[in-house]
């Protein structure tokens, strides 16, 4: 007996080592990590064995553990807007996956007016950008939005640093209003156009834009406009992850305007001088000429190429950002710090020692915490604070390039060398000629400098209740919010001396000698200092439910109060209107139903005040409904029709209000504005009239009348998903713009009014469509490939402006485009004097001063009644705003590799060259090269030639707006290159545990346009600082 149980006590052991074996060979472990499609690690990723309970999640890097029990079990990988994927486990042991971004979005979360939304279940036309678009080589994010976002028409006029802000419209100019800009709101704090410019795209989660009247009306007199929606990335659980991104850039001008030298700028003028007066005297003699073609002393005889002494080929900019995120159960955290130095084109010259160039330095800090202060509240602080620091010209650098354009290249050089009078002279020897005034770019470059502070600050704190103890589904959030916005400039300059060079007679023979034009100052004077500040207080309660009902019935609510306080500070216009405290409070709400993921029913509504109207108009009511159908949820449609994924139908409709119809310095439109101590209406009286009094006179009258401006919009979408590959929306969308506030300009003089009159009279009809496509496609071999379009058409009709009925029907602005362009037709030039003879008269040109001879612009009497004046001006050309924006483009990736272009284009929008500005000669200006080598002359009677007659002043006639100066703004550019190259981790130990990617990208590299003065979109703008190449 004592030998079985010691039998049985060896046995044992060996029994459960051979059970355990046994068992843990049923398991295996199975290891790996889950990656995006360009390689980001996905925190979260659900890890589930198909079938089982069995599962798990990612870390902070994507990375993941699991236990299988049987080798044949299947893993599914599924994470929010990507496609799920399923693998076999078989023998492996580690298991890597790469998620694709899915096209059936019907599960994807969107951001909209104080809440987010399943996507299948917003009915409003919203639009939203990759944040990895507005990655591009620019400090400027409003520079990269033209054709990237289907609904928004954009342009950029300038390149300036610093003053480059893009002009941008959703679904158009809706309005000749005073305000036409869209709302933006930064985590839902109303910010400027200059402050989302100078968002860091890392910091951003997300970038939206709300379009029709249910998206919209929610945010009540604030979003008639439209809403531009950018939130802000906030920490996730996990260990601290950094990132850091460094960019180094070169720009240059995207073209440059070429003008003439001394020598043929000299000729051209004379033949000018003669052009219009046979016996005139010439201005620059032969010897004058032909010591500049030598290039003899140039003191005497100069030839100034003023843009290449003025500005460099290049300016270097650089910018760095390094953001840090991460967190615990309780508390996560979102950490950036940004810094970028950008400059400008000016060369500076050693002769000071100040910087005049551009020289701007931004950093900025952004700190996100959230806290979980328990399983039901949960509170939330931001703070963004942006610091900028300002050096530049005295003048804006736009103004140095248009003196460029206006400075004579042979009358005098940038600085003459001392002479033995002025050998002596400690300040510099500013070139002019005469008795001066003519424009010296290079003095007004040098002269000083403009230095400028300024600060912008946001802070945010947020409380969020769950109240499902109420009743499931409700919640509560509260939300303060301030943004604060001071600036402090000085200016120092110099007043430079002018000298002239004269031809003196000395027993020597004649020699050249200065002489001094303008006396200046030798040292930097008294600065002149400014200051401004203002602040913007925000207050918001949302109370929101959502419920679901028998799997199949999905209600949800929503209630907004908020109040928005504005104080300007510092400075600003009328005092007693403008520093006065700006006012406007809200309810909102919203109420929706969808029925099993197919059927849905919105309703929104804004309640809002306006301090601006009189009590009977103060508040207004903007209601919008909606409706949609996903066809392709229907079960007939799923089993006959596979293909499409997505078949979705949207309809709304709804009204959205305005108060933002005036500027600051004019609110109260229910009180008189009346100035009581006016010299200029004042009397007189005594027997010797000595006694004077001020009168007084009324600078606006009281009405009681004024009240908001109302658009009607009314939306039809339409969104479809072919094989899981290809996504396309389309909406076509119509506004009613009524109750504009404007000018009377057609009440008599009779009537004794001291000031116009203005009203809610104007009325404007829009329409457009706008459209995005998208492609996504996966091919073996680690090779994946992008492609999207976006179209964007708008155009609108101005239906009532309260003119009179005109009897020339080409004067009435009714049924034309708020932008419109209005001008004559011109025919041609005038062949001869015959010509101009069996011609109606212009603009009294055969009585006054105004003549006009061959060569000359030769118009159309559009109303025949025998003469050319203002009675025919008409309608020509397009609107100066494009009415069509479009870009489209493609990305892949191969391995590590990966490589992207996009297109942007704008259409149907013309302009006019200004002829005052490039009318060469006159006040000795310099000449465009296509004006030498394309103008009329006696040689080259060409009727269609670029410029008419030569002339050494300004011709009446030539200076019409008109389609001789109208040219056409459409324009298709490279907007964007980039190559990208992803290191393994495996390479190195610098890289094993960071994933490093290196890249080079181009901005603005090429154009395609029919205008070749300069670049196109800059439009009327062409001797202004031009968009940039990068």
């Amino acid at each position: 007996m004592s030998k079985l149980r010691l039998l049985f006590l060896k046995l044992v052991p060996v029994v459960f080592v051979f059970l355990t074996t046994l068992v843990c060979a049923q398991k295996v472990l199975v290891s790996g990590e889950v990656v995006d499609d360009i390689g980001n690690f996905l925190p979260g990723v659900s890890v589930v064995v198909k079938g089982t309970s069995n599962g798990t999640s990612t870390d902070f890097d994507g990375k993941y553990v699991l236990n299988i029990k049987t080798p044949n079990a299947t893993i599914t990988f599924s994470y929010l807007g990507y496609a799920p994927q399923e693998i076999v486990v078989a023998a492996q042991k580690k298991i890597n996956v790469i998620l694709k971004e899915s096209f059936d979005q019907l599960d994807e979360i969107q951001v909209v007016a104080f809440s987010k939304q399943k996507k299948n279940s917003v009915i409003g036309s919203i639009t939203t950008l990759k944040v990895s678009e507005l990655k591009q080589p620019t400090s400027n994010i409003t520079n990269t939005l033209a054709g990237q976002i289907s609904g928004l028409i954009s342009y950029q006029r300038s390149g300036e640093p610093g003053a480059d802000n893009a002009a941008f419209f959703i679904r158009g100019v809706t309005t000749f209003g005073f305000n036409n800009s869209p709302l933006i709101l930064l985590d839902g704090l109303q910010i400027t156009t200059s402050d989302l410019a100078r968002l860091e795209p890392d910091n951003i989660a997300s970038f939206s834009i709300m379009k029709d009247a249910t998206a919209t009306s929610l945010y009540g007199a604030r979003g008639a406009n439209g809403v531009v929606l950018v939130t802000t990335k906030i920490g996730k659980k996990g260990k601290a992850k950094v990132s850091v991104r460094y960019e180094s850039s070169m720009s240059s001008p995207s073209k440059i305007n070429s003008f003439l030298g001394s020598v043929d700028y000299m000729e051209l003028y004379n033949r000018a001088q003669r052009s219009r007066d046979q016996s005139a005297n010439l201005l620059y003699s032969k010897q004058k000429i032909e010591g500049t073609r030598n290039g003899l002393n140039p003191n005497i005889y100069p030839d100034v190429d003023w843009y290449r002494e003025l500005f460099k080929d290049f300016a270097l900019n650089k910018r760095l950002n390094v953001n840090i995120n991460g967190g615990g159960e309780v508390a996560q955290y979102y950490l950036s710090v940004t810094n970028a130095n950008e400059t400008g084109l000016l060369k500076v010259d050693p002769l000071n020692n100040f910087n005049s160039n551009i020289d701007i330095n931004r950093s900025n800090l952004r700190a996100n915490i959230n806290i979980n202060l328990s399983k039901t509240t949960k509170v939330a602080a931001k703070f963004y604070s942006l610091f900028e620091r300002y050096n530049g010209p005295i003048v804006s650098a736009s103004d140095i390039f248009y003196q460029v354009s206006q400075a004579n290249p042979a009358n005098f050089p940038k600085t003459y060398d001392s002479d033995e009078a002025t050998a002596n002279f400690n300040h510099t020897l500013f070139g002019n000629k005469g008795n001066g005034g003519f424009p010296n770019p290079y003095a007004e470059s040098v002269r000083g400098y403009k230095d400028r502070f300024s600060n912008t600050t946001l802070a945010q704190f947020q409380i969020k209740q769950d109240l499902s103890f109420i009743t499931e589904g409700l919640k509560l959030r509260a939300m303060a919010s301030v943004r604060t916005y001071t600036e402090s400039q000085n200016e120092r300059s110099y007043t430079p001396f002018y000298y002239g060079s004269n031809e003196t007679q000395t027993p020597e023979g004649v020699v050249n000698a200065l002489y001094q034009i303008q006396e200046g100052t030798e040292f930097l004077n008294s600065p002149s200092v400014g200051n401004n500040g203002n602040s913007n207080f925000y207050y918001e309660a949302v109370l929101e439910y959502n419920k679901t009902v028998k799997e199949k019935h999905e209600f949800g609510g929503l209630l907004v109060t908020y109040f928005q306080e504005a104080l300007n500070t510092i400075s600003g216009g009328n005092a007693a209107f403008s520093t006065l405290p700006a006012r406007n409070n809200g309810v909102s709400g919203r109420a929706a139903y969808n029925y099993g993921s197919r059927y849905f029913g919105e309703f929104n509504f804004g309640y809002n005040g306006s301090e601006k109207f009189a009590k009977k108009n103060r508040f207004g009511f903007f209601p919008s409904v909606g409706f949609g159908w996903i066809i392709s949820n229907e079960t007939y449609f799923e089993e006959n029709i596979p293909s499409v994924n997505l078949l979705k139908l949207r309809y709304t409709y709804g009204l959205v209000g305005n108060d933002g119809i005036s500027s600051a310095s004019d609110r109260f439109f229910y009180l008189s504005d009346v100035n009581i101590n006016n010299g200029g209406t004042g009397y007189s009286f005594g027997s010797n009239y000595n006694n004077y009094y001020n009168g007084y006179i009324v600078n606006r009258y009281a009405n009681e009348n004024v009240t908001w401006e109302v658009a009607t919009k009314t939306n039809y979408g339409l969104e479809l998903g072919l094989f899981n590959k290809i996504n396309i929306i389309a909406d076509y969308f119509t506004e009613k713009r009524r109750n504009i506030y404007m000018e009377r300009q057609y009440i008599p003089e009779t009537s004794g009014l001291t000031t116009s009159i203005d009203s809610n009279i104007g009325e404007v009809f829009t329409q457009g469509i706008d459209l995005s496509i998208d492609y996504n496609h996966a091919f073996s071999g680690d090779f994946y490939i992008t492609a999207r379009g976006n179209f964007t058409y708008s155009t609108n009709e101005i239906v009532a402006n309260g003119e009179p009925e005109f009897q020339n029907k080409n004067l009435s602005r009714l049924g034309y485009p708020v932008n419109q362009q209005w001008g004559y037709v011109a025919e041609r030039l005038f062949v001869d004097q015959e010509d101009i003879d069996n011609s109606p008269e212009q603009f009294n040109g055969f009585s006054t001063t105004n003549s006009y001879l061959p060569g000359d612009i030769k118009y159309t009497d559009i109303n025949q009644d025998g003469v050319i004046n203002e009675s025919d001006q008409t309608p020509i050309g397009k609107p100066n705003v494009p009415e069509i924006v479009y870009g489209f483009g493609v990305s892949a990736v191969y391995k590590d590799f990966d490589l992207s272009l996009f297109m942007q284009g704008s259409a149907r929008s013309s302009f006019f060259i200004n002829p005052n500005d490039i009318s060469p000669f006159v006040n000795e200006r310099n000449a465009l090269s296509i004006i030498a080598d394309n103008h009329w002359s006696e040689n080259n009677p060409d009727p269609n030639a670029f410029w008419p007659r030569l002339s050494t002043y300004e011709i009446e006639n030539n200076q019409k707006p008109s389609t001789w100066w109208l040219r056409d703004g459409d324009f298709l550019r490279l907007k964007s290159v980039e190559f990208g190259y992803t290191i393994p981790k495996k390479t190195g130990r610098v890289f094993e545990s960071a994933k490093t990617r290196l890249y080079l990208t181009g901005l603005n590299l090429l154009n395609f346009a029919k205008f070749k003065l300069w670049d196109p979109e800059m439009a009327g703008n062409g001797l202004g600082y031009p968009p940039q190449r990068v």
